[in-house]
């Protein structure tokens, strides 16, 4: 153990308040002060002011950092970066996040300090511009001295994309699951009641969670019961093109467009299911939380969600693309209750059994020592 904290800064370049955000205010809440300092910077566009991410670290007595950006690609913030790093003494850069890692990995041989980057999950994004700049992030990825994926299938990507395997550490996603604990033991006046049924997804608006299909599906079924609604929460590049779709479905009125909201898990125990029809996914933080709220699940069957849902024992899994099972899978958990509890409660024992936030933490100290030590080297 080291006489001194670990001064590891935690850099993303944010969108909002999402899965990657928390996961960076999770591990920073469990990892041990005295062992190291764990403090955060960000990127200060914009589109992205008075960001929760930093509220939320600074309740925690850390350091936070907002780094300007003139504009997206202004690579003068490198500079900025360094000159942070030398000032504040950091030994390790901790990214999140294309951008970050585009910037971190340069920032860190600049500073003469180590990197670790965490990839969140892979973007299967239809634009050029975007495509490119994952392509970028990827091949920033290799330069690292230490590549942290959350899931076992992102360690398979990460070697695909040509990270050497000494480079690679697997450390399993955890979560810090309090708030949600805290949550379920409160009486929930947004629960329905009756024959109401409200099913709901919470998480970013983008191409891979593939949100079209759930409309399409709610649409379905809202036709053969009149008393379910549809809650979506987050926000995202695709928002505006969903609310558009949106309009031509015949049940519209039923379905609702909640944005960011700061009342997030009173919402979810609301929930009568927790739905997700994405392509491509690392572990999702909302799915974690949705579990261990003890919400049933109904999804499509993709690396990521099936190390947190097993078909007929914790949820029911449909193939990626398949609407139509993945409709009666709604239809069969929305309306048998005794089922729906049943796959609850495996899900909410098996998440908090293995995904804990301080387990996570604790290994991701024993890396940082090991990087101080120079394994990595």
């Amino acid at each position: 153990m080291t006489s001194q904290p670990i001064k590891v800064l935690q850099f993303i370049c944010p969108t909002g308040f999402y899965g990657a955000e928390r996961w960076i205010l999770a591990l920073a809440r469990y990892l041990q002060p005295e062992q190291v300092q764990c403090d955060l910077a960000v990127t200060l566009e914009s589109n992205t002011h008075d960001l929760e991410l930093v509220k939320q670290y600074k309740k925690l007595g850390l350091k936070t950092f907002e780094v300007p950006m003139k504009n997206k690609f202004d690579l003068a913030v490198i500079d900025r970066m360094v000159e942070l790093v030398k000032r504040e003494g950091y030994t390790v850069i901790h990214t999140h996040g294309y951008k970050s890692d585009i910037i971190g990995v340069r920032v860190a041989k600049k500073a003469g300090i180590r990197c670790v980057v965490t990839p969140h999950g892979f973007e299967n994004a239809k634009d050029f511009k975007l495509r490119a700049f994952i392509w970028l992030g990827c091949q920033a990825m290799k330069f690292a001295h230490v590549v942290a994926p959350l899931s076992k299938a992102l360690c398979d990507d990460v070697l695909r994309m040509g990270v050497k395997p000494n480079k690679l550490q697997y450390i399993q996603n955890g979560v810090d699951l309090s708030e949600v604990e805290a949550q379920r033991q409160r009486e929930n006046p947004l629960k329905s009641s009756g024959h109401a049924k409200r099913i709901g997804f919470i998480g970013q608006m983008i191409s891979r969670k593939n949100i079209f299909d759930i409309l399409d599906i709610f649409n379905d079924l809202a036709a053969k019961y009149p008393e379910i609604t549809l809650s979506l929460l987050g926000d995202g590049d695709q928002r505006a093109e969903l609310e558009a779709y949106t309009q031509n479905l015949q049940y519209k009125d039923r379905i609702e467009f909640l944005g960011f909201r700061d009342d997030r898990l009173e919402l979810l125990q609301s929930f009568d299911l927790f739905v997700m029809t994405s392509t491509l996914e690392g572990i999702p933080r909302c799915l974690m939380e949705a579990t261990a709220m003890g919400i049933p699940v109904a999804a499509y069957n993709i690396a990521g969600i099936d190390q947190l849902i097993q078909h007929q024992k914790s949820g029911l899994l449909a193939t990626l693309g398949d609407k139509q099972t993945l409709t009666q899978y709604w239809e069969n958990l929305l309306f048998d209750d005794v089922l729906a509890t049943k796959y609850a409660d495996v899900a909410r024992e098996y998440v908090y059994q293995n995904y804990s936030g301080k387990r996570m933490a604790d290994e991701y100290y024993q890396l940082f020592v090991n990087m101080e030590n120079g394994q990595f080297d």
